[in-house]
């Protein structure tokens, strides 16, 4: 088993990545103080409750506690505020208490659901992620959650941190291709801002990172999670270092929002957005090269690196003035510098965004 601790004071808490460890999940809880004496809440989506939420419902239950459990339809939809409150109905009548715990079974969409849930229940209970996608080794660390609105993604919510994250590895042998790669997408991002070396390992081992080959999975997601780990110890709230993470993120979002949360996956999106980074890096001064080694990365991992024909660049740069990143009437953008490493810049012209999304249509000539 591999250990990544979140250092954050008195909220630090451990990422546990290995296999096998939903079958001791009573063991984890006991050893972080989560009672047995008020309910549990586990709330997941139709996907993962067929295969995942039985077995944890008897596991939990063999280790004296009491649960109850909400199962959400799966996808990007599920993020919003109709949802969030059936989720709340499910807590009030089963008799959540202050001492009570959200268990946040699923992807990144329910774990920023559950999470939220958690926030504000009672203005704030436990949580704990349980990872079941590759995607979520982003979402589950550094305590994000959010809802989504309909005109910007993520709009609503909350900085809650879980008490731990549970990642068992073999929940992911079940995952279909395109999410494993979509999750690769956050995977090789943290690389691309923090560490060129392991973006370069994710590229050179991608045909076992794509088959789910355990011990590449095993170490890329421990070096993922640490990389998010360090950056969010020293920046909790994003007043700072932490947008780094945002890397592809600004233009990501706003493609699923106008193609309506469902055309593209998450990690999907956030691929193009890490190609429309690059292409505006080139645009801003910055070596062409990054570009060009950015897509290999990205390709290699099965990703998308151009955007459907028919989605509206005015449509996107609307999105975008959404976003939580657009601040004082500027774009802000992370940049990258080099492979492995990426500048905060404030004012980004909107002509030259404009001219980047222009150029991120597929068949649009991509000029550097």
């Amino acid at each position: 088993m591999r250990t990544v601790n979140v250092d954050l004071g008195d909220r630090s808490y451990p990422i546990y990545i290995g296999s096998g460890l939903l079958q001791h999940i009573g063991e984890y809880f006991k050893n972080h103080g989560i009672s047995t004496k008020s309910p549990l809440m586990i709330v997941t989506d139709d996907h993962i409750a067929p295969t995942y939420l039985s077995s944890l419902e008897s596991t939990l239950s063999a280790a004296g506690y009491e649960s109850v459990s909400k199962i959400v339809k799966a996808g990007e939809p599920s993020k919003s505020l109709t949802v969030f409150e059936d989720v709340m109905t499910t807590a009030i009548e089963g008799g959540l208490d202050r001492n009570s715990t959200v268990i946040a079974l699923g992807g990144g969409v329910v774990g920023d659901l559950a999470g939220f849930v958690a926030a504000s229940y009672m203005r704030g209970i436990k949580f704990v992620q349980v990872p079941t996608t590759i995607l979520a080794h982003d979402s589950s660390v550094g305590g994000k959650v959010a809802v989504n609105h309909p005109l910007a993604k993520n709009m609503i919510g909350a900085f809650h941190q879980p008490e731990l994250v549970l990642y068992d590895l073999d929940t992911l042998q079940t995952l279909p291709p395109r999410e494993v790669s979509a999750g690769l997408a956050e995977m090789v991002k943290h690389g691309l801002i923090r560490d060129g070396d392991f973006a370069r390992w994710c590229r050179e081992h991608s045909s076992e990172l794509v088959a789910l080959d355990p011990d590449a999975l095993g170490y890329g997601l421990e070096r993922g999670c640490s990389i998010k780990a360090d950056v969010v110890s020293q920046d909790e709230r994003e007043n700072g270092l932490r947008a780094i993470l945002n890397l592809g993120h600004t233009i990501g979002h706003a493609i699923e929002a106008v193609a309506g949360y469902g055309e593209y996956l998450h990690g999907e999106a956030i691929a193009i957005g890490m190609a429309g980074s690059a292409l505006l890096a080139g645009r801003l001064g910055r070596d062409s090269s990054i570009y060009d080694e950015t897509v290999s990365m990205l390709q290699s991992l099965k990703l998308p690196v151009t955007m459907a024909a028919h989605l509206s660049t005015d449509d996107i740069i609307k999105a975008m003035m959404h976003d939580k990143k657009f601040r004082e009437g500027h774009m802000l953008f992370i940049i990258p510098e080099s492979i492995g490493s990426v500048s905060i810049v404030k004012d980004v012209p909107v002509q030259l965004v404009r001219e980047t999304i222009d150029q991120l249509r597929e068949g649009g000539e991509v000029l550097v």
